[in-house]
């Protein structure tokens, strides 16, 4: 563990907004925790006292089936809060692990709640966080409407091309280390399936799989899962 410094914390977006008097508060707070890949941050139904926040590198949120099977809910990134949902005093309801090797501050729900009484724009922006949070929850809740399997991974495949794009001649480059089994974790369905729809997204000329990494056409995945 070691001490978050106050440019670390300047340089998140989400505290551009904020005054160097209540950052300063927050830095007297917080520790970095690192977070190995695959290393697990909380579960669910555990009691959590403490807010986190990504300093560096991307966490991922999902739930576990009655079968065991993991449906990721979010892959969350630098600057965001993992678990502003845990104000309260209910016990995690998702689990939390590295999806690559991070950085984590960690500040006392008390601690935080205390400097947000002091400075309202700060309570702002961990309103903002949550709202964040339920839209996409509400994106989330759309795509469980039964529809193809080919048009939901057209549709996660887009999210992920304007997420973490980068343009290449040859198409958008998923710029993530995502590959089919994780797909498959995040539309809660099984490799196969998944395995299966992909190739036929690539015989129309929608996706590229080049050295594990998706290569995308942004337009006709847009197209094609809006399509009726």
């Amino acid at each position: 563990m070691s001490q978050v410094t106050l440019k670390q914390l300047k340089d998140l977006p989400l505290f551009e907004c904020i005054e160097d008097k209540t950052l300063n508060l927050i830095k007297e707070s917080v520790i970095i925790n690192k977070l190995k890949k695959s290393q697990i941050l909380f579960t669910e139904r555990q009691s959590i006292n403490t807010i986190y926040i990504v300093l560096e590198g991307k966490v991922t949120m999902y739930k576990l089936s009655e079968k065991g099977r993991k449906r990721v809910v979010y892959i969350l990134n630098r600057g965001e809060i993992i678990n502003d949902v845990n104000f309260d005093e209910y016990s995690s309801s998702i689990n939390c692990e590295g999806f690559e090797d991070s950085e984590i501050i960690s500040i006392s729900k008390v601690d935080l709640l205390n400097i947000m009484k002091l400075d309202f724009k700060l309570t702002e922006v961990i309103i903002y966080s949550m709202g964040k949070k339920i839209r996409r929850l509400y994106r989330q809740i759309k795509n469980t409407i039964p529809i193809k399997m080919d048009k939901r991974v057209a549709a996660k495949l887009w999210k992920l091309s304007k997420d973490y794009g980068v343009e290449t001649q040859e198409g958008t480059l998923i710029d993530v280390k995502i590959n089919i089994t994780y797909l498959a974790d995040m539309l809660g369905s099984s490799r196969e399936t998944i395995s299966r729809a992909l190739k036929g997204l690539e015989i129309m000329g929608m996706v590229k799989i080049e050295n594990r990494k998706f290569i995308v056409s942004r337009e006709k995945l847009n197209g094609y899962f809006k399509s009726v």
